[in-house]
């Protein structure tokens, strides 16, 4: 019996386990927050795939505002508190930045916050610079998210691709918006599947390990420990 048992903990007492790293390891006091936001954005995402392919013949998007609110938006900003203080920059970037962004989609289909009515004529009806607006909202995000695939190459491979996906996803919607292209915003939101499917196992990857279950499932790490 060695005397290597202190070495597999973390200063807060947590078991120093590195086989299932969703992002870059950090070395914690606190529970890790990364599934939450991880999660979070996925069944977020999920919903408004859904949405966005008509499934069941429904197109409207006013049942995942609620979602987006609280769980997209308000629990992702929780998440992305704890990776603050427990010193991950960037998980304390990327959760309270999609937390915003499902926050700010959530609000253009709220009533009273007059944003659908500003591209609105007087008989209600959505003006075609509607779609404009959506699609440069849309560009926006695709650089943030651009910035923050970089910055994920030395974490895991099911994070990198669920937001390298999500740059796809992003381009195809926002063109689709700007030429009135229904079936690039259903290959788009189709695309999202596939993220919401990364950011799932990714989520699980950090969720189910470290003993909590009977069973684990890779996250594919980008690096190697030496």
């Amino acid at each position: 019996m060695t005397n290597q048992g202190p070495k597999l903990r973390t200063k807060g007492g947590h078991i120093d386990n590195r086989d299932q790293p969703s992002l870059p390891v950090v070395h914690r006091s606190f529970a890790n927050p990364a599934p939450l936001g991880l999660l979070s954005f996925a069944t977020g995402l999920f919903l408004l795939s859904l949405l966005g392919v008509h499934a069941r013949g429904i197109a409207e998007e006013n049942i995942v505002v609620g979602v987006m609110v609280f769980f997209g938006g308000i629990c992702q900003f929780i998440s992305g508190i704890m990776e603050f203080i427990a010193g991950n920059t960037f998980g304390a970037t990327i959760f309270p930045s999609y937390g915003a962004l499902n926050l700010s989609f959530a609000l253009i289909f709220i009533p009273g916050s007059g944003i659908i009515d500003a591209y609105s004529d007087a008989q209600g009806n959505i003006l075609p610079t509607f779609n404009q607006a959506l699609a440069m909202y849309l560009w926006s995000w695709l650089i943030l998210n651009m910035i923050f695939t970089i910055a994920a190459m030395r974490s895991s491979w099911t994070l990198f691709m669920a937001l390298l996906l999500f740059n796809v996803e992003l381009i195809l919607l926002a063109v689709g918006y700007m030429l009135d292209k229904a079936s690039m915003l259903v290959a788009g939101n189709s695309i999202g599947f596939l993220v919401s499917f990364c950011a799932y196992w990714a989520g699980c990857a950090g969720l189910w390990s470290g003993g909590i279950t009977s069973f684990t499932i890779p996250a594919l790490p980008m690096y190697k420990y030496t």
